[in-house]
C-alpha cells in the first residue's frame, strides 16, 4: 500500500472517530442537560443515542441506567448497571456502578442483595463514604425487617394458641352440650318406659280373671252386693238342706232305736 494513502486512511479514521466522539459528547451534554430539569425520559432517549455512536461509552451507559432508575424502570436500571461491570475495569468506575446496583436492589426490596452490591462497591472504592453509608442504612433495614418479622411470627404463634384455645373451649362446650342432650334423651326414654309399663299394668290389671263381670265405674262393694230376691231364694235352699239334714239324721236315730231294740229281745 501507498505509504501516502495508509496515512490518509488513518487520518480519516482518527477523523471519522472525533467526529462520532464529538456525536457522542453532544447527546451525552444534552442528556444531562435534560436529567438536571428532571425530564429523564427524554435524556434516557438522547443516552441511548449517544450509545448508538459509541456502544462502550462508561458515560452514556452509567447516564442512561441513571436515568432509569429515576424513571423507577429498576429492573431495566439495574440489567444496564450490570451489563457495564463486564467490560469494566477501572475500580473507582466499578465502585460507582455496584453503587446504583446496590441503590436499584434497595428500592426493590431486595436488601441481602444490595448489601452484597454495597460490599463489592467498597472493595474497588473503599474510600466513598456515600456507599458506607447505604451499607449501614441497608443493614439496619434489614435488622427492622428482620424484627418486624420476629414480631409477626410471634403474633402468629400467639393467634394459633388463642385459636387452639377458641377450638379446645368449643369442643368442651359440644361436649358439655353432646352430653345434655344424651342425658335428656335417656331420661325421656325412661320417662316413656315408665308410661309404657304403668299402661301394660293396667292393662294387665283389667285382663285378670273374675274382673270382666266388674262394671266399669262401680265400687267393688257395689259389685259383690246380691239383689234381694237372690238372698231369698239363697236362704230357703238353705233352709231345705237343714230339712233335709234333719230327716236323714232323723231317719238315722230310728235305723238305731230298732237295731237295738232287735238286739236285747234276740239277748233276752
Amino acid at each position: 500500500m501507498n505509504k501516502h494513502i495508509a496515512i490518509f486512511i488513518g487520518v480519516l479514521c482518527l477523523f471519522s472517530l472525533d467526529a462520532l466522539a464529538q456525536k457522542e459528547r453532544k447527546f451525552i451534554r444534552k442528556g444531562n442537560g435534560l436529567f438536571e430539569g428532571n425530564e429523564y425520559e427524554n435524556s434516557e432517549v438522547e443516552y441511548r443515542k449517544a450509545l448508538d455512536k459509541r456502544i462502550n461509552s462508561y458515560e452514556a451507559g452509567f447516564n442512561l441506567g441513571d436515568a432509569l432508575y429515576k424513571q423507577k424502570k429498576y429492573d431495566e436500571a439495574l440489567k444496564q448497571f450490570q451489563t457495564l461491570t463486564v467490560t469494566e475495569k477501572d475500580p473507582k468506575k466499578l465502585g460507582e456502578i455496584y453503587h446504583n446496583i446496590g441503590n436499584t436492589l434497595l428500592m426493590n426490596r431486595k436488601i441481602d442483595e444490595s448489601i452484597e452490591a454495597y460490599k463489592e462497591s467498597l472493595r474497588n472504592n473503599p474510600n466513598s463514604k456515600e456507599t458506607k453509608y447505604n451499607l449501614e442504612y441497608a443493614r439496619k433495614m434489614k435488622q427492622k425487617e428482620e424484627e418486624q418479622k420476629k414480631k409477626q411470627d410471634q403474633n402468629k404463634d400467639q393467634n394459633k394458641d388463642q385459636d387452639k384455645k377458641d377450638q379446645d373451649k368449643k369442643d368442651q362446650d359440644k361436649k358439655e352440650q353432646d352430653k345434655k342432650d344424651q342425658d335428656k334423651k335417656d331420661q325421656d326414654k325412661k320417662d316413656q318406659d315408665k308410661k309404657d309399663q304403668d299402661k301394660k299394668d293396667q292393662e294387665d290389671k283389667k285382663n285378670k280373671p273374675g274382673d270382666q263381670d266388674k262394671k266399669k265405674g262401680e265400687p267393688e262393694e257395689q259389685q259383690n252386693k246380691i239383689s234381694e230376691q237372690d238372698a231369698k231364694r239363697l236362704l230357703e235352699a238353705l233352709e231345705n238342706d237343714e230339712k233335709k239334714v234333719q230327716e236323714k239324721v232323723q231317719k238315722a236315730k230310728a235305723a238305731a232305736q230298732k237295731t237295738k231294740r232287735s238286739k236285747i229281745k234276740k239277748d233276752w
